[in-house]
C-alpha cells in the first residue's frame, strides 16, 4: 500500500539504532517528520541528517519528532549517529518496504539509466516555494 494525500501514514514496525521497535502505527497522532535516505555515511544522507539535528529544539518545540530512515542495519544507525553527533532516531528499512509505501523507493534515473533505490524528492508544498 503507498501513502496517499490526507490518508493515513503507513504502520510498521521498525528497529532503532538500539535494536528497540518503533511501532509506526503509534506514530500516527503524533507530527513526526520521517525523512529517507540510501545508507548512513553517504554524502548527501550525511549533510541531510546534520541539517535536520541542529534544528532538533525548533521541531521539538512544535511538538514535531525526527525520525532517520534508511535500510542499514542498527549497528550502522548507532555507528552513524555517534560519528556526527546526531541525536534523533534513525530506523533501519532493511527490506525497503516502508520507504516504498512513502513513495520513497522505486524505480529512479541515474546519470540517465533506470535504476531502484531510494527517490530523493521534496513534497509539493516544498517545491511551490522554489
Amino acid at each position: 500500500m503507498r501513502l496517499r494525500p490526507g490518508g493515513p501514514a503507513p504502520g510498521s514496525r521498525l528497529p532503532d539504532q538500539g535494536g528497540r521497535p518503533v511501532d509506526l502505527e503509534d506514530l500516527r497522532r503524533r507530527r513526526v517528520v520521517r525523512y529517507f535516505g540510501p545508507r548512513d555515511d553517504t554524502p548527501g544522507c550525511a549533510t541531510e541528517a546534520c541539517q535536520f539535528d541542529p534544528a532538533l529544539e525548533e521541531f521539538a518545540a512544535l511538538g514535531v519528532e525526527v525520525l532517520g530512515v534508511s535500510g542499514d542495519d542498527a549497528a550502522g544507525h548507532r555507528s552513524f549517529r555517534d560519528g556526527h553527533g546526531l541525536r534523533f532516531r534513525m530506523l533501519s528499512d532493511t527490506g525497503h518496504r516502508v520507504a516504498a509505501a512513502y513513495g520513497a523507493f522505486g524505480e529512479r534515473r541515474r546519470y540517465g539509466r533506470p535504476v531502484t533505490g531510494v527517490i530523493h524528492s521534496a513534497s509539493p508544498s516544498t517545491r511551490r516555494g522554489r
